[in-house]
C-alpha cells in the first residue's frame, strides 16, 4: 500500500515546512537537537507558543471558536509530524492538548474566558495532577479531598509524579469531593494556582539526572468554587475524555519517526571493525524491523484520524496507540545505546548546553542516555502497558 498526500496536502506540508524554516529560533532548535534532557525548557516552549500563536498555529486540535485553525485532521498530522522533524519544541501536552479541550467541552464560560487565551500564547504552563502514592493508575482511590465551604473549596492531600510542576503555573487535580458514594461518582476537577498558599512542591531526583517529576502536597488549599471544571462529582467522566481526547498522539509516532531517522544517522557513523553499523546484518534488520512496526503504527494512526466520528472506540484507540508505540519506543533508544556503546556514559551537564562536536564526540552523544533512560518509564506513565491491556479486555472482549 502506498499512501501519498494529495496535491493540496503536499503544498500544506511546504507551508509548514517553510513556516518553521523561517520562524524557530537557531538556539531552540539547537538544543531541541541535542537534548541533555529529555525535557524541553519552560522558556524556549513560552517563545515558540508565541510564536505559532502569531500565526495563529499554537492549538492545532482546538476548534476555531477558540482559537483554532480549522484544519483538517490530516492538516493537524501533518503540522505535528513537522514540528517533530524540526526539532521544534514539544507542545506544552497538559495545556494545549488535555486541559485546553476538556474547559472548552465542559467548562463554564468564566473558565473559557480566564484560561484558554494564556495557554494558546504560552504564557500559562499547565501540570496535571492525578496520580498520589498509592494510588497511580488506580485513580478511583485517590484520597485527595475538597471540602467545599461557602464559595471555596478547602483542598488538602498529595499528589505524585506531577510532571513539571516545580515550573508550572497551574494545574489541573483530581480530587475526593463526596466520599459517601460509588469512588467514581465522587471525583470531580479542580484547576489549582500552583501559587497558592498551602501547595508544597518537591522535585525527585531520576535516574537520567533530571528531577522533572515531583511530589505536590496540599494543605488546606483555598480554591475558589468557580475554578471547578462542570459539576461536582462528575470528574471521573471528565478525565476519562481528557485522556482519550487525542487518541493519536499517544502513539508518540512523531517522536518515534525522528528518534529512527537518528538511528539511521547514527548507523551511518558508528562502525564495528571498520564496518558501518549500518552495513552490519544485526542492526539493518533492527533498523528495517523497526521501520515496518512505525509504518504499520503509522497506518493505524492514519486509520483512526479517517474515522474520528464513525471509528473504534475512544478507549480503544488510545489504548491500542498508546501500548505499541511507547514500546517502539523503548526499542528505538536501545538500538540507539546498542549503536553508541560505552560513549553514551558520558556526563553533559545541562545547564551548559550541548558541547562543540568533536571526531570521537559526535553530535549524536550528547543526550542519548539520558533519553535511553526517562523512557523506560513511557510503558509505565499515562497508564502503564498492563492496565492499557486491561482496558483492550474489557471494551474489546468483554472482560
Amino acid at each position: 500500500m502506498d499512501f501519498q498526500l494529495r496535491p493540496e496536502e503536499l503544498a500544506f506540508q511546504e507551508e509548514v515546512r517553510a513556516f518553521i524554516h523561517e520562524s524557530l529560533p537557531p538556539d531552540i532548535r539547537a538544543r531541541q537537537r541535542h537534548p541533555l534532557v529529555m525535557w524541553s525548557f519552560v522558556p524556549h516552549q513560552r517563545r515558540w507558543f508565541s510564536i505559532l500563536n502569531q500565526r495563529g498555529w499554537s492549538v492545532p486540535n482546538w476548534p476555531v471558536e477558540y482559537g483554532g485553525p480549522g484544519w483538517t485532521p490530516m492538516q493537524k498530522f501533518i503540522f505535528e509530524n513537522e514540528l517533530y522533524a524540526s526539532h521544534a519544541p514539544e507542545f506544552n501536552w497538559m495545556g494545549s492538548h488535555m486541559v485546553g479541550p476538556t474547559v472548552y467541552t465542559f467548562g463554564s464560560d468564566y473558565l473559557k474566558e480566564r484560561f484558554l487565551p494564556p495557554i494558546r500564547t504560552g504564557e500559562h504552563i499547565w501540570a496535571q495532577g492525578f496520580s498520589e502514592p498509592g494510588a497511580g493508575s488506580d485513580l478511583v482511590s485517590l484520597r485527595t479531598q475538597a471540602v467545599l465551604e461557602g464559595e471555596t473549596y478547602i483542598v488538602s492531600g498529595q499528589k505524585i509524579w506531577t510532571s513539571g510542576a516545580y515550573e508550572a503555573d497551574w494545574g489541573f487535580f483530581l480530587v475526593k469531593t463526596d466520599p459517601t458514594v460509588k469512588p467514581q461518582r465522587g471525583i470531580s476537577l479542580l484547576l489549582i494556582d500552583l501559587k497558592s498558599y498551602g501547595i508544597t512542591i518537591r522535585r525527585i531526583p531520576q535516574i537520567n539526572g533530571e528531577a522533572h517529576l515531583c511530589e505536590v502536597f496540599l494543605d488546606s488549599v483555598r480554591v475558589p468554587r468557580n475554578q471547578l471544571i462542570g459539576e461536582a462529582n462528575m470528574g471521573w467522566g471528565y478525565a476519562k475524555h481528557l485522556l482519550e481526547h487525542e487518541r493519536t498522539t499517544s502513539s508518540f509516532i512523531f517522536w518515534n519517526k525522528r528518534e529512527l531517522d537518528r538511528a539511521r544517522e547514527i548507523a551511518a557513523s558508528e562502525t564495528l571493525d571498520g564496518v558501518p553499523l549500518s552495513d552490519v546484518p544485526e542492526f539493518r534488520s533492527r533498523i528495517a524491523r523497526i521501520d515496518a512496526d512505525i509504518r504499520a503504527l503509522e497506518w493505524s494512526v492514519l486509520r483512526v484520524l479517517s474515522e474520528e466520528t464513525a471509528g473504534p472506540s475512544p478507549g480503544i484507540a488510545a489504548s491500542v496507540l498508546k501500548l505499541r508505540g511507547s514500546e517502539l519506543q523503548q526499542q528505538i533508544v536501545s538500538l540507539h545505546a546498542d549503536m553508541i556503546g560505552p560513549k553514551m556514559l558520558r556526563y553533559y551537564d545541562p545547564e551548559q548546553g550541548p558541547p562543540a562536536p568533536e571526531p570521537i564526540w559526535p553530535s549524536y552523544v550528547p543526550g542519548r542516555a539520558s533519553v535511553a533512560l526517562i523512557a523506560r518509564a513511557s510503558t509505565i506513565y499515562g497508564g502503564t502497558a498492563q492496565v492499557q491491556r486491561n482496558i483492550l479486555s474489557k471494551l474489546a472482549f468483554g472482560f
